[in-house]
């Protein structure tokens, strides 16, 4: 919220989105994609994940696709099913991506919150 009750700036709010792309403008990780690559990792499968996140397995292999071609390099590993079923991981190079980019989110949301204060502050002087 940007003011108290009944001043002009109450009902409304400073957003902000980050993703990557690569240098063709083509789309890496956002938001979605993001909560796929770490459903990923949680579940240790991509029918899993497909399914916590409520999306069709085609959708989440598509985006998984993606996202791989667009960096240029793969971040899962992928075994076949089998007595035990298949298994999609994230490689190192994923497990490196999720983190770095969990830890850039959060330090962009802490200076996102201390902006915004001190935006909504300078408009309600």
């Amino acid at each position: 919220m940007a003011g108290t009750k009944g001043s002009k700036y109450y009902d409304i709010f400073l957003k902000h989105k980050v993703w990557l792309e690569n240098i063709n403008g083509h789309d890496i990780v956002g938001d979605g994609k993001f909560e796929l690559l770490l459903s990923i990792e949680e579940l240790q499968s991509l029918t899993a994940a497909a399914e916590k996140l409520d999306i069709s397995y085609r959708n989440a292999w598509g985006k998984l696709r993606e996202i791989e071609q667009n960096l240029g390099f793969a971040i899962v590993d992928k075994s076949r099913g089998g007595k035990d079923g298949g298994k999609t991981t994230l490689n190192t190079e994923g497990k490196k991506l999720i983190e770095a980019y969990k830890e850039f989110l959060s330090e962009i949301d802490t200076l996102m919150h201390d902006s915004a204060r001190k935006f909504w502050a300078k408009v309600n002087e």
